[in-house]
């Protein structure tokens, strides 16, 4: 589903990326792990054409999209949920949801869309006409997830959907990704919660400075010492 080769990406004469190279296979949920500036967050701003890739390609169901804007990527079902949730606070929960699937290419069946998030969270339904500004910081990501799923996305970027939350809402977030996934989409997911990440990924890569150095299923991740060492404090 989708390729990325070779990946630079510069933040003016900085170089944040270094050959970036890694794959996702329909149907995976798939883990990129590193810490703090490893490049993580830099790479899901570049899939998603936030960024400009210095070299390097990006291929998404067949499609080279390295030079297509964000908009377009998003037309083709590559959608991504920001770090920090980023909803409308003024907007109602069901105007976010809107927003979600305003791109022409899901215009047409946004409400079906936006009909089955509303059963998988149904807190968000009897809050759909609360402004998101008024939710609890749990009821935010899952909005925040589900006005992404609202443009009926065909692989799905998470960018820390556990930060700052309570464990039992980490919990029910990871359980709705499962679900998420379950029912079809892809999933790529930027997570420091390695423990909870990996009881529901297929494969992750790890991160340093920019460069891929590991990658492995995630129970291959799980054992490995460097990331028992690094990430899990063992």
């Amino acid at each position: 589903m989708l390729e990325v080769r070779s990946m630079d990406v510069h933040y003016g004469r900085i170089q944040a990326l270094w050959e970036v190279t890694f794959t996702i296979s329909q149907g995976e949920i798939v883990v990129l792990l590193g810490s703090n500036g490893a490049g993580k967050t830099t790479t899901l701003k570049a899939l998603s054409g936030l960024l400009a890739v210095s070299s390097g390609r990006i291929v998404f169901r067949g499609h080279e999209i390295g030079s297509l804007s964000p908009a377009e990527r998003v037309g083709l079902g590559l959608v991504q949920v920001p770090e920090g949730r980023r909803i409308f606070p003024m907007m109602t929960v069901e105007e976010n949801l809107l927003m979600g699937g305003f791109h022409p290419a899901h215009r047409s069946g946004r409400r079906t869309a936006i009909e089955r998030v509303l059963e998988m969270f149904p807190i968000l339904r009897e809050r759909r006409r609360q402004m998101g500004g008024t939710l609890s910081g749990g009821e935010q990501q899952m909005l925040a997830i589900a006005r992404a799923l609202a443009g009926s996305p065909q692989l799905l970027m998470l960018d820390e959907p556990s930060l700052g939350l309570a464990p039992s809402v980490v919990a029910d977030i990871f359980s709705s990704i499962q679900q998420i996934n379950a029912s079809g989409t892809t999933v790529l997911m930027v997570e420091q919660n390695v423990q909870e990440a990996f009881q529901i990924a297929h494969r992750g890569y790890v991160l340093e400075n920019g460069r891929v150095v590991l990658e492995d299923t995630a129970k291959g991740l799980l054992a490995n010492p460097e990331v028992q060492r690094a990430y899990l404090g063992i």
